[in-house]
């Protein structure tokens, strides 16, 4: 039998590597190795990649509309608030707080308590304190809706209550003197000689009645006698109706805070100064009306 030859040993110089194809393998993989280990610490080395934003669109530049095109809209109308309600007269201007008129020429005897005065001097003075003035009074004495004439049978107390349920107030006496002569202190609404213009003057003043006197009724519509106006515009100031009024420092001197101011349709004086007081403020009759009184509105609503 023939002897069996042991495997030869390798020897150092193989396995520590040598020419052979084997001993390349190993060197092979020991460089991909090492190769494959500094890759990786590249990678854990490497800054985490930021967010880069996009890049900004253009802005969309759209062409202007000429000026010729443009629609030009007219301000807003804005309509001011009138300084008067429609049925009230604005008064505005300068009061003489007391005046001196010089009559000319009489009517009447001079000492009759109401006598009448043909013609004042065209020059009245004033020796008073001018004092501004500004409110709304009524064209006409009130008259009631649907009713033809003013309203009558009234007295202070009821012309107050009156005009506060209309939501105005009673005029005070200076008041009704300014809308009655206007800053020339006229005598009569009209001027200074005394004229038929008003209702005034009648004589036919009573009922023929067996058992009494009682007075006629001859009240006009307020629009009757457009003649008969005050410089103001407001009318029927003079004869037609009596008109109560405050007096002014009587506020606290109830029941005789009234004056009964312009006359009415009898033979009076009829003008813009004088004043009845004898009556107090529950005093009514036939002849008596109703003419308000309120504050008027911002100045530059009249203009």
């Amino acid at each position: 039998m023939p002897a069996t030859r042991p495997s030869p040993v390798p020897s150092r110089a193989a396995t520590l590597g040598g020419d052979t194809p084997s001993h390349d393998v190993s060197r092979v993989h020991v460089v991909l190795a090492l190769a494959s280990l500094g890759v990786l610490g590249l990678v854990l080395w490497l800054p985490e990649p930021r967010a880069v934003p996009p890049p900004a669109l253009p802005a969309v530049v759209r062409p202007s509309r000429p000026a010729a095109l443009r629609p030009v809209l007219p301000p807003p109308v804005v309509e001011p608030r009138a300084a008067c309600p429609p049925e009230m007269v604005l008064v505005e201007g300068s009061y003489c707080s007391d005046v001196r008129q010089d009559c000319v020429r009489w009517l009447d005897a001079a000492a009759l308590p109401f006598a009448r005065c043909a013609e004042y001097s065209h020059k009245s003075r004033c020796v008073g304190k001018r004092v501004p003035m500004r409110f709304c009074i009524d064209r006409y004495e009130y008259t009631r809706p649907g009713e033809n004439l003013p309203m009558n049978m009234a007295s202070f107390d009821v012309a107050t209550k009156t005009c506060e349920s209309l939501g105005k107030r009673i005029c005070t006496d200076s008041e009704w003197n300014f809308a009655c002569e206007g800053e020339e202190m006229l005598p009569y609404p009209y001027g200074y000689e005394r004229k038929p213009v008003c209702n005034q003057d009648r004589t036919d003043l009573y009922e023929k009645n067996p058992r009494m006197q009682v007075l006629r009724d001859l009240r006009e519509p307020g629009d009757a006698r457009p003649e008969c106006r005050s410089p103001f515009g407001v009318e029927n100031l003079a004869g037609n109706m009596d008109e109560p009024v405050a007096r002014e420092g009587f506020e606290n001197n109830a029941p005789f805070r009234n004056a009964l101011k312009g006359g009415w349709w009898m033979p009076a004086r009829n003008r813009c100064r004088p004043a009845t007081t004898a009556h107090d403020d529950h005093f009514s009759d036939i002849q008596i009306g109703v003419r308000c009184c309120e504050a008027a509105g911002p100045a530059e609503a009249a203009r």
